[in-house]
């Protein structure tokens, strides 16, 4: 009995001195989790650099075929839709700010706050892929889709071409976002994982989603407007 007092005395010296909080990751010094949140934010942020190239490329791309096939690209985007377009620009600036608000959220212990924010964030996910399958019905109903090759789709060729595939990796993307979210976020939330000072997953998360949400802002004005 005397044992068992001493080693709690023991654990409980070593919770201050480690200045441990609830819900804390197990057995991590207070520098140590410094050091790997700052790890863990510039992973993040080298990885988001790899995406912004690889959707920079496209973005060269498009503005060279444009170049050379100035009338075409004029004419192929009057044929999108833009109000659904827009509709999908709004539910992504929403789902940003509740992402944001999740961070904030988990930085105060509000587990159930990070639930319910990023659950509107995944909402708004699902709602964008629910209306671009939309648009894309549509397309394939007037022959513009590449499963469907007719004369309409030939002859914008080049630009729904770079249209599905920005279109449709953007998308993948909202599908991985929607899945971070959740495992990272929501579900470790559910068990009052996040405090004061553990919150990293859902920063992260927030971080990725915001990229989502900054891309299409740049892909519906290319698009839908400038064509």
């Amino acid at each position: 009995m005397g044992k068992d007092k001493e080693v709690m005395s023991s654990n409980a010296a070593v919770a201050e001195h480690h200045d441990v909080a609830p819900g804390d990751p197990p057995h991590i010094h207070h520098m140590d989790s410094n050091t790997a949140y700052g790890a863990a934010k510039l992973g993040m942020w080298l990885f988001l650099a790899t995406e912004v190239l690889l959707f920079a490329v496209m973005f060269c791309s498009f503005a060279l075929m444009r170049y050379y096939h100035l009338s075409e690209f004029h004419e192929a985007s009057h044929h999108l839709n833009l109000k659904l377009g827009a509709l999908n620009t709004a539910v992504l600036l929403f789902s940003s700010y509740t992402a944001a608000v999740a961070v904030t959220k988990a930085q105060k212990g509000d587990n159930k706050g990070v639930v319910r924010n990023f659950g509107i964030s995944v909402f708004c996910g699902l709602i964008f892929l629910v209306v671009k399958t939309i648009e894309y019905t549509g397309k394939a109903e007037h022959g513009m889709f590449p499963f469907v090759w007719n004369s309409h789709f030939y002859e914008y060729k080049n630009f729904l071409g770079l249209y599905y595939c920005m279109t449709g990796l953007h998308a993948l993307h909202v599908i991985i976002g929607m899945a971070v979210m959740y495992i990272y976020g929501i579900r470790p939330a559910m068990h009052n994982r996040y405090s004061g000072r553990y919150y990293t997953p859902v920063e992260l998360g927030a971080l990725y989603w915001h990229l989502v949400d900054l891309i299409w802002i740049y892909l519906f004005p290319l698009l839908y407007l400038v064509g």
